[in-house]
């Protein structure tokens, strides 16, 4: 896609610090680091989110986020990752293409859980959701 700046990156059109690359994805230092490492994996084929892959590109999107954490354990000896995905624009997604974000965590950061991004309870029971979520 032409006007998406992560398909320019890939593409080579636009420069960015790849740390990793394959076939299926490539992964970059985010611009706007939360951590020592910070990067992004992006997958070649621009889709916008997980939805929009299929059950084998999938596997090999997250084949490619597994040997990124392993690198970077291996490199940068952080103390655990927060690995994630903004999915549209209400959960952060600025730009329109599936990127997953994997972030170093050490010991005192001052970062805080998956559990701290938002504070919604719902009004209803955990039953009345799963009915919902399986009828």
């Amino acid at each position: 896609m032409d006007n998406c700046l992560f398909c320019q990156i890939i593409d080579g059109k636009k420069s960015a610090q790849i740390v990793y690359q394959n076939e299926s994805v490539v992964a970059v230092l985010d611009v706007f680091p939360r951590s020592l490492g910070h990067v992004i994996v992006l997958p070649r084929h621009h889709v916008e989110n997980i939805l929009e892959l299929s059950a084998n590109e999938m596997g090999l999107v997250f084949d490619g986020v597994q040997t990124v954490t392993k690198l970077l354990k291996d490199k940068l000896s952080p103390h655990g990752f927060t690995i994630g995905i903004n999915h549209g624009k209400v959960s952060g997604q600025v730009i329109d293409h599936l990127h997953i974000h994997i972030i170093p965590r050490f010991d005192g950061d001052g970062g805080g859980s998956i559990h701290s991004i938002v504070n919604s309870p719902p009004k209803e029971s955990l039953e009345e959701i799963k009915n919902k979520i399986i009828n």
